[in-house]
């Protein structure tokens, strides 16, 4: 994989997803980051900026898959990878779907408003016309703390 020279030498992409996840709690905002790898190379790096932005669609993965839509400027990325800290709720997993995504690595479930292997599980759906594949549970522990805490601080 390439470096950025903000990316720190032998770090993985759900190792940014997860600092970025840690950026966005330090910022107020529900601790996901979401990150895409295009032949080897990050070219999209977000957090979640709902609250920043006052926008409800802000998600990490909406926003890191505009960034990566600009890069590869084709309108669709078929030859890139996903990480985000966060199983994917429906409409992250629409616009996934839309941008046909190679492949989607997530942390943590989550069984309220996830769409992948949860709730609508939207791939399986007859009416999703590009399944991505899906590999979970990666980053897990680390993803689940950082929502555990974020989430235990507010209650």
């Amino acid at each position: 994989m390439t470096v950025n020279a903000d990316q720190k030498p032998n770090q993985t992409p759900m190792q940014i997803a997860l600092e970025l996840a840690q950026d966005a709690a330090n910022n107020g905002e529900v601790p996901v980051g979401a990150v895409i790898v295009h032949n080897g190379e990050v070219i999209a790096k977000v957090a979640n900026q709902m609250k920043a932005l006052a926008d409800p669609t802000a998600h990490a993965e909406m926003l890191a898959i505009k960034q990566a839509l600009e890069i590869v400027g084709t309108g669709r990325l078929a030859e890139c990878d996903l990480y985000v800290t966060l199983e994917p709720c429906t409409m992250c997993a629409g616009a996934i779907a839309h941008a046909k995504l190679r492949r989607v690595y997530y942390g943590a479930d989550d069984p309220k408003g996830g769409a992948v292997e949860n709730g609508v599980r939207f791939f399986a759906s007859d009416t999703c016309h590009h399944a991505p594949e899906i590999i979970s549970g990666l980053n897990e522990t680390q993803s689940a703390k950082l929502l555990r805490e974020f989430f235990a601080a507010r209650r």
